[in-house]
Order: structure tokens, then C-alpha cells, then sequence
């Protein structure tokens, strides 16, 4: 049998676990459940979590969820800077225009790093 290098990531996550073996690496959250944000519009070259369908989108910080680095930086194998993720409510017919007029408290929510946030 093969021997396999380990990523660095999976070297530093082993009895840890993963995102715990990121905590206290991202410095303070700059949002808080509750706080409206605007997913940005940045552009992605190669790699990104971020549906092109909440670009613009205003939604709320559901869950402050845990750091660790971007999955843009990740897939280039830069994995030294930490961000905060969080989950962010929005109102379907925020997103879907042709969203029916009669389910006006559907909700989606969905996982960003910090980067692609703004204060609305």
C-alpha cells in the first residue's frame, strides 16, 4: 500500500477536528445573528462557495458559524488566513422574482465567508 501525503489542512484537523482546529485563528466576527448583510458581487476566477444567484442579495446573519479559510484560498493552497462563515437567511422572494406572492415567509439560508459580506 501507498503512503499518501496529507494536506495541511487534514494534518492540522486530526484530533481536533474540523472547522474546531481553525477557533481563535480569525480574530473578532464582524457580523452578529441579526444584522442585515449584501452578499457582494467580487468576481471567481477559479473556486467559490458563493451562489451567483445571493450576489446582490440583502438577507440576515442566521448563525455566526465557525473559521476557518475561504474555500477560494483553500483551492490555491493558501490555508494561513482564517475568516468567520456564517449562515444568512433570505426571503425566497427576495431572490426568485417569479417566487409565488402567496408563501411570503419562505426562507433559504446558505453558508459565506466573511469576504463576501457587506452591512446593509
Amino acid at each position: 500500500m501507498s503512503q499518501h501525503d496529507r494536506t495541511h489542512h487534514a494534518k492540522i484537523a486530526t484530533g481536533k477536528g474540523d472547522p474546531q482546529c481553525f477557533k481563535g485563528t480569525a480574530g473578532p466576527a464582524k457580523f452578529k445573528v441579526g444584522d442585515q448583510v449584501r452578499i457582494k458581487n467580487l468576481p471567481d476566477i477559479f473556486y467559490t462557495r458563493c451562489q451567483v444567484y445571493t450576489r446582490g442579495a440583502v438577507g440576515v446573519v442566521a448563525v455566526v458559524t465557525h473559521e476557518s479559510p475561504a474555500p477560494e484560498d483553500e483551492a490555491w493552497g493558501h490555508v494561513d488566513q482564517s475568516e468567520w462563515f456564517y449562515i444568512v437567511r433570505f426571503k425566497q422572494k427576495d431572490l426568485w422574482p417569479e417566487y409565488p406572492a402567496n408563501f411570503p415567509n419562505d426562507t433559504l439560508q446558505t453558508e459565506f465567508s466573511e469576504r463576501w459580506l457587506e452591512s446593509v
